[in-house]
């Protein structure tokens, strides 16, 4: 019979990937709640050329959403904050993306050191920590959308599933899948120019 504590943990391992990801996703949603996400969940779509997808390594999350935007017809692209540029998707990322639909297996990663800007990119980022390294390194707020305000169910904070349960990837990929379906949904409704015809 299991305990509660293991009850607990198997449904943080699940959803959060682990219990310091439930609590990063908790704080995440008080942000949201208090205001202090407002700068990054109102960018102007119709002024948008291009999505660019930003997470830690981008092995994992920003490459699987890269795939993601791609399928639906976007320009996109996407980088890590702190990676080595050519770095190949992790395997249990692209063995999650698999029956989805999607290969990565020739994604290769990009370190922000080599991502050129362009004034009409929108970086969406997976964590709020994300935004203000952006921030701290000069790019404008304006430019900058929390990813997870687009997720069904809501979800500012999307933990990092690198080295977590094959569970928790495939949470963690269908939050990004929906995420992105519904930021593509919202471009086409704004006429942004970063869908192809």
């Amino acid at each position: 019979m299991r305990t509660f504590s293991s009850r607990i943990r198997q449904l943080a391992d699940t959803n959060y990937g682990t219990l310091r990801g439930a609590v990063r996703v908790l704080l995440g949603q008080v942000e949201y709640v208090l205001g202090r996400t407002e700068p990054y969940l109102h960018p102007r779509l119709q002024d948008t050329h291009r999505l660019v997808f930003v997470c830690l390594g981008n092995i994992n999350r920003s490459a699987f959403s890269e795939a993601v935007a791609r399928g639906q017809g976007v320009h996109t692209c996407s980088i890590g904050l702190s990676t080595t540029t050519g770095h190949p998707a992790f395997h249990k990322a692209i063995a999650t993306a698999q029956p989805l639909g999607l290969d990565l297996a020739s994604h290769t990663a990009t370190d922000l050191s080599d991502y050129r800007f362009r004034p009409t990119d929108l970086l969406l980022v997976m964590e709020i920590r994300h935004a203000h390294q952006l921030r701290a390194a000069g790019y404008p707020a304006a430019s900058i959308a929390l990813l997870g305000h687009w997720a069904a169910p809501h979800r500012i904070h999307l933990h990092d599933p690198h080295e977590l349960s094959d569970a928790y990837f495939r949470t963690c990929f269908s939050l990004l899948q929906s995420a992105v379906q519904g930021l593509v949904l919202d471009l086409r409704a704004a006429g942004s120019p970063c869908i192809r015809q």
